[in-house]
């Protein structure tokens, strides 16, 4: 959670709300947690978000990353579950198990009480960030909250769902795990929230989050906050919320005006002696650098600690325990520049992150509004650069276009003249440009593995698709007559 700035301007620039926690209608217990976090004045979407969540109203709450979206559900949330609480809670019924679970502890009781709200997050650093926040939120009362992701032994999860939780915050996949085990039961859930709702249904979670509304009561609150909302997800979240309240803060696709943005045009041999030459000589605190790939976060690690640099790489091939005690360290006094891939691009909530450096410009231009938006936080100010070759000048349109900004340009420095030839089709295009090729893009929503590929892509592409649109130039067979020669084939199939 981001702290609140108690006066000046939001960190989107625009003039904070003059509204003060006190003013929202939360209880006693929060308003009491809220100022031992030094919160005093709310941000606008937490002013705007935080009365509708406690009327029980369906929300879509977009507003720029940083701007304290989790506490603007988490402390009406809580609220909400003080309110209902009942003043006995009687012990649930065992759920249902799987006849080969052997895991119960003789004399054990599991969910003495029902869980009644559940916080869905795409990532595990996000997940558990929520769950600190409900942790702190919540400490004046007798309301009981845990975590649950995977790349971690589910023990210590199973062993205080079977104590008994009143707010449940979970990544999918091992929310789905635990549920058919049987350690988990959402029939009582009253509030269900999605955070960065629209990185939940665009990047492969849509089937598990079917199976998951499915398992919760018609009857509900609904929330969906993110920093961006493409107008496609909102329809397909429309079929989850009823009547919603819908709440856009400032331009949602625009990174905060408090941070500085910058590109180097720059060859991408050159990028890695840049990014040494430009780590040594600025005078920076907490670094994040971001990398396309996995592998490409562990070379950078390599050359950086070759040169000198204290450096650490966090990203979706490293273990649970192995990204805790980086971020641990990040966190820390002695911090390590951080390279990472787009894991932490949302859910990283650090104070002080004075740069944001792109060695890689993302693929989506969403992603950059997030990937900078790591730095400005909590009233501070950030400066966010980004190295782009030649080849990425398309990308870098797409982002100038999303946010109506021009980044400016650095000069060129001695020895990093750019000479890559420069094209301005993204890789996106060239990917989709290239289906009939057998190639494609990054998987974007609703797209079909391997579905741009083979016989399916020369169909579609015309010509220069494979040996169907050679033959019809050549003068050929035309494709009906072709169509009736040849024997039917099977549609590619995913993965």
């Amino acid at each position: 959670m981001t702290q609140v700035a108690p006066t000046g301007t939001a960190h989107s620039g625009a003039p904070l709300s003059t509204t003060k926690f006190s003013e929202l209608g939360l209880a006693d217990p929060f308003l009491k947690a809220a100022a031992a976090e030094g919160y005093e004045v709310a941000t606008p979407i937490q002013a705007k978000a935080i009365p509708v969540v406690l009327e029980g109203r369906d929300l879509i709450g977009c507003a720029q990353t940083g701007t304290g979206k989790t506490a603007a559900f988490t402390l009406p949330m809580l609220d909400r579950l003080m309110q209902n609480r009942p003043a006995h809670q009687p012990a649930a019924a065992p759920p249902q198990r799987h006849p080969q679970d052997t895991r119960r502890v003789k004399g054990d009781n599991p969910n003495p009480r029902p869980i009644r709200a559940l916080v869905l997050s795409p990532t595990r650093e996000l997940a558990a960030q929520i769950g600190d926040s409900l942790a702190k939120y919540g400490k004046f009362t007798p309301l009981r909250q845990t975590v649950v992701f995977g790349g971690v032994s589910q023990h210590s999860q199973t062993k205080a769902l079977r104590h008994g939780v009143d707010a449940l915050v979970a990544t999918p996949g091992r929310l789905l795990d635990l549920m058919d085990q049987g350690f988990i039961d959402l029939s009582k859930i009253e509030v269900l929230v999605f955070d960065e709702a629209d990185q939940m249904l665009d990047m492969g979670f849509l089937p598990a989050l079917k199976r998951i509304v499915a398992a919760v009561p018609k009857r509900r609150q609904t929330l969906m906050f993110s920093a961006t909302m493409p107008d496609e997800i909102r329809k397909l979240a429309q079929q989850w919320l009823t009547n919603p309240e819908s709440l856009e803060m400032g331009v949602v696709a625009r990174p905060a005006e408090r941070i500085a943005q910058s590109v180097h045009l720059v060859d991408a041999k050159k990028k890695p002696d840049l990014l040494t030459r430009f780590l040594k000589e600025t005078a920076r605190s907490r670094t994040l650098v971001f990398s396309r790939t996995k592998h490409g976060a562990d070379k950078i690690v390599k050359r950086l600690t070759q040169e000198g640099l204290h450096a650490a790489a966090i990203h979706g091939n490293k273990s649970q325990g192995a990204r805790t005690r980086t971020l641990a360290q990040f966190k820390g006094k002695n911090p390590p520049v951080l390279v990472a891939t787009d894991l932490a691009a949302r859910g990283l909530d650090v104070d002080d992150i004075s740069h944001v450096v792109n060695y890689d410009l993302p693929d989506t231009p969403e992603t950059y509004v997030h990937r900078i938006g790591r730095t400005a936080r909590a009233g501070a100010e950030g400066i966010a650069v980004s190295f782009c070759a030649g080849d990425e000048r398309g990308l870098l349109r797409q982002i100038e276009r999303l946010t109506n900004l021009t980044i400016s340009v650095e000069p060129t420095i001695d020895g990093f003249e750019p000479t890559d030839p420069i094209s301005h089709v993204s890789p996106n295009a060239r990917g989709r440009q290239n289906a009939g090729k057998g190639g494609g893009g990054p998987r974007r929503f609703g797209a079909k593995p391997g579905g741009g590929s083979g016989y399916a892509g020369a169909r579609t592409s015309g010509s220069g698709g494979g040996s169907y649109g050679k033959k019809k130039a050549a003068g050929g067979v035309s494709p009906a007559g072709m169509a009736s020669k040849r024997r039917p084939r099977r549609r590619p199939t995913a993965g």
